[in-house]
């Protein structure tokens, strides 16, 4: 597994890069096959340490996990429990998810925009149809099975995925809804 160890405007020394190799490693390989990369970092917000971890999975999932504590050892420590539990839920879908799929998950490529939030200022309403992007990216957009989407969404503790539906390969969204459950959007199904 390849691993990306970096501190935001802190220092990150290599017992903690060697300590973080080794646990991350054992907690991953526990539950997933053959995870392909990890990407950590440890930033300061005001007294406490926060670790934020990213972990690919072979099967194309992402689980990430936040750790927040006094100590920078104890935030790492926080985020590779959370991580552990979030993988331990999901440890027979990942392992059926694993056998079942022979390739590893296509991803295609897609701009991903981030819009100003509208604000008080007096515009024509011509101007207020065309918002102000504050920022481009490019996003990945993963090809999954609904069940799988799902169970991304719920790794990644993210709000909403949009993803490439595999047996029609057609665009479709999952979301979490107010009441606990999830929402899929298939725009090929209507009607």
């Amino acid at each position: 597994m390849r691993y990306q160890i970096t501190g935001k405007q802190i220092e990150i020394g290599e017992a903690l890069q060697t300590h973080v190799q080794t646990e991350l490693g054992s907690t991953v390989g526990k539950y997933a096959g053959r995870p392909t990369d990890a990407n950590v970092v440890f930033s300061r917000s005001g007294h406490e340490h926060v670790c934020e971890a990213v972990v690919h999975l072979s099967t194309g999932l992402t689980a990430q996990a936040t750790g927040r504590a006094n100590e920078i050892y104890a935030a790492f420590e926080t985020c590779c429990e959370k991580m552990d539990k979030q993988l331990r839920r999901y440890k027979r879908r990942l392992k059926d998810h694993h056998k079942a799929r022979t390739n590893p998950v296509e991803q295609s490529l897609a701009g991903s925009y981030i819009l100003a939030a509208s604000g008080d200022n007096e515009e024509t309403e011509q101007d207020s149809l065309a918002p102000m992007i504050v920022a481009e990216m490019e996003s990945k957009i993963p090809e999954l099975s609904v069940g799988e989407a799902v169970m991304q969404l719920e790794l990644a503790d993210a709000p909403v995925l949009v993803f490439r539906n595999e047996k029609h390969s057609g665009i479709n969204v999952v979301y979490k809804r107010d009441d606990g459950n999830f929402g899929w959007i298939d725009p090929r199904n209507i009607g």
